[in-house]
């Protein structure tokens, strides 16, 4: 569920709030709880929101009916207290009244609580962390709490003030996202709504990027560029490959970037002949659609924006098509491991935005998704690749491993494979090991099964050789 459909609820008649509440499904921004929920269980949840991306939570709801919070004013004040007495340092909600009817037809209110993004790591009392991982508020471990505290320094960039004002917004942008979100009587209410000021009243980075009338000029590196090229490999000089009318600049604000950026990159990307749906041969993609749209948008809402000089780069070859971002995978997410990716996004602000008007997905669910699209075509997965300062995905038409053959490798022979792919190089075992995070004799042993089946191939004078490596066949 998007957020804004909490927002719009929450605007209904008072008659039919309460039950449309309850029937909402809960996930990453909103969550709903009795007024008997006690002070210390709320603060949990709202470190949980606090250490993420912010949300709603909604109390005077007991098992999906309707409770009103009216007849409990300590229990109320309590809550009300909650932030204050159970949260290191206090989380910054705000508390609202809604009315509504109860089911015996008496009038009463709910209490709604929204959570804005911590610009700290919030702890509770007791020293527990807590991050927002879709529907549940879950504790984290010694060492994901260090991960998170590393990755809070940078992350709450896009809640910073940008030095622009209202003037500088596109007003009919923001007009438009309120009324998706129910909120169209007040653009600043809007904005507000979402953490897009600051507590002064500017405008957040994130507001300007998302509803700018130019945000390159604040920003000149937040653009995203396709390029094609029309051989496999990149080339230099006078053995460039790139098509010379293929080479993109895409500016405006986020959600025109992806919108036009898509539209380019449709135009643009490898396709085949192909027996279609309709029964007749057409243009098919080569990379399916939506793994490389999910890819394009997980990097133009997670990408660093704080970083300057270096923008998005979609490389389109006649074989794959890469997508390049910069800034670093968050501590929480491991690139060698991206389907059990932890839930972090490091522009809150800009994913929660986004979410609302269904740009994209949650990072672990989007990944999902290009996974699937690929894998229901057959092909090798997809693969990120992390340098010092960038994420690269690389999604490639080759064909995965056999199923049968899959089954009598070793597990792990299919991500062998795909870092040799994305090296484009031979590469010696260490560097193989290294890469998968797996010791020597773990990535020894699929290299030789990858040998015997004829997917592999051992490149050295002698079994000592220090500059021996392995290339695929």
């Amino acid at each position: 569920m998007s957020s804004n459909r909490v927002d719009s609820v929450l605007r209904a008649p008072a008659a039919e709030v309460a039950s449309l509440i309850a029937t909402l499904p809960e996930d990453q921004w909103f969550d709903r709880k009795s007024v008997l929920v006690r002070p210390k269980d709320l603060g949990r949840h709202l470190i949980a929101f606090a250490n993420a991306e912010g949300g709603t939570l909604v109390i005077g709801i007991h098992e999906r009916a309707p409770q009103g919070v009216d007849r409990y004013p300590e229990a109320v004040n309590g809550l009300r207290q909650a932030p204050l007495d159970f949260t290191n340092p206090p989380v910054r909600a705000a508390f609202e009244s809604v009315p509504c009817v109860r089911l015996d037809g008496t009038h009463d209110h709910l209490l709604v609580v929204r959570v804005e993004p911590g610009e700290r790591v919030h702890e509770a009392a007791d020293g527990e962390c807590y991050l927002r991982v879709g529907d549940e508020s879950r504790r984290l471990t010694y060492n994901q709490r260090r991960e998170l505290e590393y990755d809070r320094g940078q992350s709450q960039y896009d809640g910073l003030a940008s030095g622009a004002d209202y003037s500088h917004l596109d007003a009919r942008l923001v007009r438009q996202y309120g009324r998706h979100i129910g909120l169209a009587s007040e653009p600043r209410k809007v904005l507000a709504a979402r953490s897009l000021l600051t507590l002064d009243q500017q405008v957040t980075n994130a507001g300007y990027l998302l509803f700018g009338k130019n945000p390159q000029q604040l920003f000149p590196q937040a653009y995203v560029r396709v390029l094609r090229f029309l051989t496999p490999e990149r080339g230099t000089g006078s053995r460039l490959g790139l098509e010379d009318t293929a080479d993109l600049r895409i500016e405006g604000p986020i959600p025109h970037v992806v919108e036009l950026a898509a539209e380019a990159i449709d135009e643009l990307a490898p396709k085949r002949r192909a027996l279609g749906s309709s029964g007749r041969f057409e243009a098919v993609p080569v990379i399916p659609r939506d793994a490389w749209l999910e890819g394009v948008v997980n990097a133009v809402i997670h990408r660093s924006y704080s970083l300057a000089g270096d923008h998005i780069r979609v490389e389109i070859y006649p074989d794959r098509i890469e997508v390049e971002s910069p800034g670093r995978f968050p501590g929480l997410a491991n690139p060698h491991d991206p389907l059990n990716i932890s839930r972090f996004a490091r522009n809150p602000r800009i994913a929660r935005v986004c979410a609302d008007l269904r740009i994209g997905q949650e990072l672990g669910e989007g990944i999902r998704r290009m996974f699937d699209e690929m894998r229901r075509l057959g092909l090798t997965d997809p693969v990120y690749h992390q340098t010092s300062g960038s994420v690269r995905l690389v999604l490639s038409s080759l064909s995965r491993l056999d199923p049968r053959l899959a089954e009598r490798l070793p597990a792990g022979s299919q991500q062998v494979l795909n870092v040799l792919r994305t090296a484009g190089r031979p590469l010696g075992t260490g560097e193989i090991a290294e890469a998968l995070e797996v010791s020597r004799p773990a990535a020894i042993r699929r290299l030789r099964a990858l040998e015997d089946a004829g997917e592999v191939r051992w490149i050295g004078k002698s079994r000592n050789d220090p500059r021996a490596a392995w290339a695929l066949v």
